[in-house]
Order: structure tokens, then C-alpha cells, then sequence
């Protein structure tokens, strides 16, 4: 298994929540920055790379003074809110050190139930990694509750 990944020429990457903050649940760029490095490898070996990142309800709940994780979904949706905003500002800053953008995809179980909803997803993914952007993908924790 190992030898497929490594020699792998497309993956989706999923990072959770716990490999982007720290132990006060704060997104560190330092953390961001080492898994940023090691997908930035994989890609000037002409891998094609999309990320899945988690986190954003977590890294929302610092800035607005939430000291445990909310249980309430309006809670966690406005934290996501929050946190989803400052994961994009800490993905394209470390990106941008190698000279890539980064584009945030928000998406919905609907949205892969649709065809045309997940036809309009997959071209713009194809169309960021065509520019050399990195795909950001995350679920639109706002409107969406399966994962909450």
C-alpha cells in the first residue's frame, strides 16, 4: 500500500481537525505550514493534489470566546463560520510561499447528490489544479448538518 501512495500521480488528502490546531484549538500556521511543505513535494513531482480539510468549527470557537466545543448546531455553525474564514487566510498564506493560491470548495451532501451540482464541483476542481491552484475542499458547515 505504501508503494501506491508513494508513487501515486493524484491524491485526496483528508486532514482532521486535531493536525491543524493546536492544544487551545487555535489553527497553527506552524502545523499548516509542515503538512503545506510536504504536499508542495508531492506536487513538484507532478502529483495532482486535493485537499480535504477539516478543522473550521474548531478553529472558530477561540475567537469567539467558546471554551469547549459547542453542542447546540447554531453554535457550531457560526463557529465554522468563523474557522472556516481563518483555515482559507492560513492554507493560502502557506501556499503562497511557493507561489500557488489556493481555492476553497464548500460543499454539501445535496451538492453530490446532484448532478448538476456535483458536474459544476468536479469541473472546478479540475479547472484550479489545471491553474495550479491547490483545491481546499471542506463541507459547508453552515447550511449542512450531517457532520454536526
Amino acid at each position: 500500500m505504501r508503494h501506491r501512495i508513494a508513487n501515486a500521480k493524484r491524491l485526496v488528502v483528508k486532514i482532521g481537525s486535531s493536525s491543524l490546531t493546536d492544544e487551545s484549538g487555535r489553527v497553527d500556521p506552524a502545523r499548516i505550514d509542515t503538512i503545506a511543505d510536504a504536499l508542495e513535494a508531492r506536487m513538484a513531482d507532478d502529483t495532482d493534489l486535493i485537499v480535504v480539510s477539516s478543522g473550521a468549527v474548531a478553529s472558530g470557537m477561540d475567537p469567539l470566546g467558546l471554551r469547549q466545543r459547542p453542542s447546540d448546531l447554531a453554535t457550531k455553525q457560526a463557529a465554522a463560520s468563523v474557522g472556516q474564514v481563518l483555515l482559507a487566510q492560513e492554507w493560502g498564506r502557506s501556499f503562497a510561499r511557493y507561489g500557488r493560491t489556493i481555492g476553497q470548495v464548500l460543499l454539501t451532501a445535496a451538492d453530490a447528490g446532484r448532478r448538476d451540482r456535483a458536474r459544476n464541483a468536479q469541473r472546478t476542481i479540475d479547472r484550479l489544479r489545471q491553474l495550479s491552484a491547490v483545491p481546499i475542499v471542506n463541507e459547508n458547515d453552515t447550511v449542512a448538518t450531517s457532520e454536526m
